[in-house]
């Protein structure tokens, strides 16, 4: 049986086993199962399997996170991606968070950073309103969220430095992420690719978005495994 841990709440991927001994080996309040994410706005579809409590506040790398697993998801997997990209932010930056959710990236940029700036833009009204509760629960002033379609918000803003943790659609936002990116600034596009296109899609979209810009490929980092062939990559590139 697989699990996870967030908060004080565990997650199963299957209803087997002793639910009270369960909670209690692992010292949790709730157990549910998430059966999957769905729609653009990333809301899951999950069973109550003990307990009723479900907003529970998790920690990781020195930041806390207040988020209600009925309503927005968790993606533990990106944790050591979170924490890396928040050591890449310089001193003074602007950063533009697509796709924010709770503040996985924003949170640990605002803590771990001296970034200038984070503007932190949200479709969805649950993850915007942990969004708020975080930046307030971090002391992070320099966050600033904002509430919105990132197509319709991104060109409102300018950025040193942008973040796209998203993946299946995220190329459609590219244009309007390179349109809203600083000369000489840093995106980081998040992309799910079959294992033989992992050199040439990804940095190919990018390319292709940014039109008569250069563009330089500074790293592609390898997320997780997606699907059998395919993986969850992230791509760093430098745009002038």
């Amino acid at each position: 049986m697989k699990y996870k841990k967030i908060g004080d709440i565990l997650i199963l991927n299957d209803n087997t086993g002793d639910l009270d001994n369960l909670a209690k080996k692992h010292n949790v309040k709730t157990i549910m199962l998430i059966d999957h994410i769905q729609g653009t706005k990333r809301e899951p579809v999950y069973r109550l399997l003990y307990g009723e409590e479900t907003e529970t506040i998790n920690k990781e790398n020195k930041c806390l996170f207040k988020l209600d697993l009925s309503k927005v998801m968790w993606s533990k997997g990106n944790v050591n991606e979170r924490l890396r990209i928040a050591k890449l932010v310089g001193d003074g930056e602007t950063v533009m968070d697509m796709f924010a959710g709770i503040g996985y990236f924003s949170i640990p940029i605002g803590v771990h950073s001296n970034a200038r700036e984070v503007i932190s833009i949200e479709i969805n009204p649950n993850s915007y309103h942990y969004l708020c509760e975080n930046i307030k629960l971090n002391k992070c002033d320099n966050i600033t969220p904002v509430l919105g379609d990132c197509l319709v918000e991104a060109p409102n803003f300018k950025a040193d430095r942008i973040l796209m943790g998203y993946v299946k659609t995220t190329h459609h936002y590219l244009k309007a992420a390179v349109n809203s990116l600083n000369s000489g600034g840093i995106i980081h596009y998040h992309e799910t690719v079959p294992e033989k296109l992992i050199g040439e899609r990804p940095i190919s979209r990018i390319r292709q978005a940014a039109g008569d810009r250069d563009v330089e490929l500074l790293k592609i980092n390898k997320i997780k495994k997606y699907a059998p062939g395919v993986e969850h990559v992230v791509i760093d590139a430098l745009i002038d």
